[in-house]
């Protein structure tokens, strides 16, 4: 039987080898095997994301907490501190427990699996893909540096409810949120299988199917400004509406208590800015230069038509809108960090510099929601627009960087702004549905559950007393 059975495969084998082809296929299965063998991780991209991850956490605590803490009055600037402290540490948390896995493994469309819960299976020797063939990052590096994106993320949207939602309220909905709104947009528009995976068009093809929902559309994000700006954005514009004003809103005075402090969060995150935007091409390659270069470039031209605008409306620039300006810009260019020209990136500031100026005040006025901190003027307009122009300014021939086709491991050719227009509109609009939807449900839920605002006499008083028990100033 033994015999018989080793007879039957070598003359399996024998007609295989005689099959018109054989080599060649074997030469490129031999090729794919030893791509996927060689993928190796650079040190110098390992310390770069590194410090990028930490420059996100950065933009967060301190950053984000101080730019919204001297926004609102000073009885509640504790509670606003304590709001994005806390949701960091708590998405941080989360993150490692189910969110990491959900967002970037091989799913659905629009989640990926539990293989990862608890980081199972990811060790030091772990590699996770770059955008480079046969390069790699520690995926420890890449679990952090993602994980950052989603903290701040859901930091962001206090911005929308400040001054008013009580404590535990906030952490219960950041909870649902962060399930239902935050992972299955990552996963959406930034799971793919790798670059290796791209072997022939065939190959291609079978892994494009296995990438995100906006991914395979072929919508482009680099550093979020789908995923973070935008959604975000929205929840908190929806909590606006749901939580409702504040008590005195457009009766009592409610002017920012300390712009020196919203000028050091401001600076401070512009400066964690650089890894977020530059971080995202995952490598310390050319597109991280030109990510760090528009992120350079783009605040900086905000800021100036934010305030030039200003001045010519109000008679006087004000501090209040040079910073904004300067986010306004850095939430533009988040998407298309790497993939705009320099010049693509000055046009982009000195658009969002107005439309952020418009997005706090006369979009504001037309919604009449008590956006608080202007979370969807400022992230919300200026993330849409700059979703929309990374379609325009991508365009090689606008000096942007085109589309990479990984087969031919070259830009691909036939860039078609207008097609790509149409796909960055259709990422918007799925961003924004999706999110609203989410975040109408899990407001409602915990309105349910546990209420959503504190009682009138502890929102008169100040949330620092009456939520924490604390002041931030003595005096």
């Amino acid at each position: 039987m033994f015999k018989r059975l080793v007879m039957t495969g070598l003359l399996a084998l024998a007609a295989t080898m005689a099959a018109p082809g054989w080599a060649e296929e074997v030469a490129a299965q031999a090729d794919v095997v030893q791509a996927a063998a060689t993928v190796t991780i650079n040190k110098g991209d390992n310390t770069w994301l590194m410090v990028a991850a930490a420059l996100v956490i950065l933009m967060s605590v301190p950053g984000l907490a101080l730019f919204y803490g001297g926004l609102v009055r000073a009885k509640n600037m504790l509670s606003v501190l304590m709001q994005v402290f806390t949701l960091f540490c708590l998405i941080t948390v989360l993150w490692v427990v189910y969110g990491y896995s959900l967002a970037f493994t091989e799913g659905g469309a629009f989640y990926g699996s539990f293989d990862k819960v608890l980081l199972m299976g990811v060790t030091p020797d772990s590699i996770a893909a770059t955008f480079s063939k046969g390069v790699g990052i520690s995926e420890f590096i890449y679990v952090v540096f993602q994980g950052a994106f989603a903290a701040i993320t859901c930091g962001l949207i206090v911005g929308g409810f400040a001054e008013r939602m009580k404590f535990s309220a906030v952490l219960l909905f950041a909870v649902i949120w962060f399930t239902f709104a935050y992972i299955p947009m990552a996963h959406m528009v930034w799971y793919w299988a790798g670059p290796d995976a791209y072997t022939d068009a065939a190959a291609a093809e079978a892994a494009g199917a296995t990438a995100g929902y906006l991914f395979q559309h072929g919508a482009l994000d680099f550093a979020g400004g789908t995923v973070v700006h935008i959604n975000a954005a929205v929840a908190g514009l929806v909590g606006a509406f749901m939580v409702g004003k504040r008590v005195g809103y457009g009766r009592d005075p409610m002017t920012p208590h300390s712009l020196t402090m919203t000028m050091i969060g401001a600076a401070l995150l512009w400066f964690g800015w650089f890894g977020f935007n530059a971080g995202s091409s995952l490598e310390a390659n050319g597109t991280a230069a030109l990510a760090f270069a528009n992120t350079w470039i783009a605040p900086a031209a905000a800021a100036l038509s934010w305030t030039f605008a200003e001045w010519a409306m109000k008679g006087r620039p004000s501090l209040l809108g040079a910073v904004s300006g300067a986010v306004a810009g850095l939430v533009a260019i988040t998407p298309a960090a790497g993939f705009v020209g320099v010049g693509g990136a000055l046009i982009i500031g000195l658009l969002s510099g107005v439309a952020g100026l418009w997005g706090v005040h006369g979009l504001k006025r037309l919604l009449g929601a008590d956006d608080s901190l202007d979370v969807f003027g400022l992230h919300g307009v200026c993330g849409i627009l700059g979703a929309v122009l990374t379609g325009v300014f991508a365009s090689p021939d606008l000096g942007g960087t085109g589309v990479w086709d990984y087969v031919t491991n070259q830009v691909a050719e036939g860039y078609s702004i207008l097609a790509q227009v149409k796909v960055q509109v259709i990422g918007v609009g799925v961003t924004v549905v999706w999110t609203a939807l989410v975040s109408a449900v899990a407001y409602k839920l915990v309105d349910l559950l546990i209420g959503l605002r504190v009682k009138e006499d502890a929102e008169r008083e100040g949330l620092d007393v009456t939520s924490h028990g604390e002041k931030a100033y003595s005096h």
